[in-house]
């Protein structure tokens, strides 16, 4: 089954069943949540499953583009990727799990056509602390679901991961795991939920790709009992049903949200290799021409060793994630996020080179093209990505010339390569250490454990110096709704109005990363602004907010919100209910009308004094501006 084909399937099927199909969430949150990316379908929609109605109903579908840089280090095995689509399917209030776990299993065995006997089911064993019991009811779904299909599921309680690969599977189906596997919230499990976060006991699917491939035989897990949530491969979880209902309300305390919500989310790349009957989700559509074009113009073959398969799997995901995260704006940097798109292309050019990709002869774009085939945001912003992506190649490339030459020198010299002369060379010139270590081997020269412990240890010293500078930059969000982030919400609102004011109508939104301390502000523009346009701008929004006026919302058929010339992202598909924000008494004689969520402020009054503290030029016709609040 074709990539596309599974989407349509997954999207039909629901919408057939009651569901509103959403757009969704833009890669790069609107509004700061505490995560540089989106990382999956349900975050837009967290005020929603706390209870606010949402503009579209009760039952809700997409797909949600997704990108989980925790996965980083894993991508190059059959199964890991950094960016991702996410199918989701919410209720909010509705139906709960008689409805999701039938529909969800009519799905994979009516309309993919998996065979139920591969297919295996986890659910939530309890938590004493809390007092939540085991998920009998999930469980005797599951039974009955099963029974359908003439199989007889038997249950078995694993509790932790470690005791599961004991135990073993057994002839069970079922499987009860702990919260650390069967709990789902932003944050964890209950005793990791900060106050106020929400989240459930859920059931993950898992698909069998039988043992025929060896994979437990020929791996570390060799001395181990394979189970579903064993990370041999043998097993891949293809979807999560999570039962959000919970709220937690002190330090041992869970209260019931005001409705009971499914929160459902399944891997689309996974998903389609399992219809594929393929652990390797690079053997799917949606990877293998990147990786045939890489085939021929490296001259190497996929499939061929452990080693190479990792290399073609790095460039194919990497590539692609840093593909759409350009096209979405984010140029490449040394922060946040435009710090991991430079991570992401840099090892991939790496990889590149280890595959025997000669960059002063092609450029890397020219073997990606399949992707923008894939997404209209990478193919509507191709030009402009393309030739950010190729000369952050280039640069790299360059740099990796200079790692070369430098450490050939120290080894001419007799220089001793420790674990931190490594790690030195990676701060300063990107150099990796999978290079140090082939340059090494190459010169007979042995990097010892002790070398390589002193680079892991200087290493996870940079990594959390980064991860600090980075929490630093994001307190509060959409999730707890900080005051402060609402009103720098709205004063986005205000800026979008005075940009297309005072400087041109063109102007139109392409991105925005809101903090508790600072807004920031993407737009379609040729140049850097004047300090006389910027100053002009400052002026307008400051007025509006010395004016005291209302801030409301109206939820409208999307045609007659149109009618209204709410500004909207053109190109970007709405569901046929929608909410716009417009300052001003009414929505006919308000100045600035918005396709927007929320939240906001309720009256400009609230905003404080907006003061423009720098500004940006990011890519090729795209200007940035950073405003804060007192």
């Amino acid at each position: 089954m074709k990539a596309n084909d599974v989407r349509k399937k997954y999207l039909d099927y629901f919408i057939k069943r009651g569901h509103v199909e959403i757009k969704p969430a833009p890669i790069i949150p609107e509004v700061d949540t505490g995560t540089l990316f989106t990382p999956f379908g349900m975050q837009q929609l967290t005020p929603y499953l706390m209870g606010e109605k949402h503009p579209d109903g009760t039952r809700l579908v997409n797909s949600q583009p997704s990108i989980r840089l925790d996965d980083i280090e894993e991508v190059g095995d059959n199964r890991h990727t950094t960016f991702f689509e996410m199918l989701g399917n919410w209720s909010l209030g509705d139906y709960f799990k008689e409805e999701q776990l039938d529909w969800f299993f009519g799905l994979l065995t009516d309309e993919f056509n998996l065979d139920p006997q591969r297919i295996f089911v986890t659910v939530f064993s309890g938590d004493t602390e809390f007092g939540v019991k085991q998920d009998d009811e999930s469980i005797d779904i599951w039974k009955k679901l099963f029974s359908k299909h003439g199989i007889k599921a038997e249950y078995k309680e694993m509790g932790s991961e470690k005791n599961a690969s004991i135990l073993g599977m057994g002839d069970a189906k079922i499987f009860g795991y702990d919260a650390k596997k069967n709990w789902w919230s932003m944050n964890g499990t209950p005793s990791q939920m900060p106050l106020g976060d929400i989240g459930g006991p859920d059931s993950e699917v898992f698909y069998d790709f039988g043992q025929k491939h060896g994979f437990h035989e020929n791996s570390e897990f060799k001395n181990q009992k394979c189970h579903p949530n064993c990370d041999c491969g043998r097993f891949i979880e293809i979807g999560n049903s999570v039962f959000m209902q919970y709220k937690k309300a002190g330090q041992k305390k869970l209260e019931e949200l005001p409705n009971k919500n499914v929160d459902f989310g399944g891997g689309f790349e996974r998903i389609v290799a399992a219809t594929l009957d393929d652990p390797d989700v690079f053997k799917s559509d949606l990877f293998q021409p990147v990786i045939k074009a890489l085939e021929e113009f490296t001259g190497t073959k996929y499939n061929t060793s452990a080693k190479i398969d990792t290399s073609f799997r790095i460039v194919a995901d990497h590539l692609r994630a840093a593909s759409y995260l350009l096209a979405s704006g984010v140029m490449p940097g040394n922060k946040l996020q435009g710090y991991f798109v430079r991570r992401l292309i840099r090892r991939a050019v790496f990889h590149l080179r280890m595959l025997g990709f000669d960059l002063e002869k092609g450029a890397i774009s020219t073997f990606i093209k399949s992707y923008s085939d894939d997404f209209d945001l990478i193919k509507n912003n191709w030009y402009q990505m393309k030739d950010a992506l190729n000369l952050e190649a280039i640069k790299f490339n360059s740099a990796l010339d200079r790692g070369t030459r430098k450490l050939t020198k120290l080894l001419d010299n007799k220089v001793e390569i420790d674990g931190n002369t490594a790690f030195d060379l990676y701060q300063t010139e990107g150099f990796p250490l999978e290079l140090t270590l082939e340059m090494l081997e190459d010169h007979g020269i042995k990097f010892t454990k002790e070398d390589k412990k002193e680079f892991e240890d200087e290493f996870e010293k940079h990594k959390t110096a980064s991860r600090t500078a980075t929490s630093g930059m994001f307190k509060g969000g959409l999730a707890d709704k900080s005051e402060d982030t609402i009103k720098l919400h709205t004063a986005t609102h205000l800026i979008h109005w005075a940009l297309r004011t005072a400087v041109s109508e063109d102007i139109l939104q392409k991105g925005s990363n809101i903090t508790s301390e600072r807004l920031r502000f993407d737009f379609n523009f040729d140049q850097k602004l004047s300090d006389q346009q910027i100053s002009k701008i400052e002026q307008l929004v400051n007025e509006k907010i010395t004016e005291a006026l209302p801030v409301n919302f109206a939820i409208m058929d999307k045609d007659e919100a149109l009618k209204t010339g709410a500004i909207h992202a053109f190109g970007e598909k709405y569901s046929d209910k929608v909410k716009i924000y417009f300052i001003g008494k009414s929505i006919e004689e308000a100045f600035s009308k918005e396709f927007c969520g929320g939240p906001h402020v309720t009256n400009t009054k609230d905003i404080g004094h907006v003061t423009i503290t720098k500004q940006q030029k990011i890519g090729a016709g795209l200007v940035r501006l950073y405003a804060e609040i007192d």
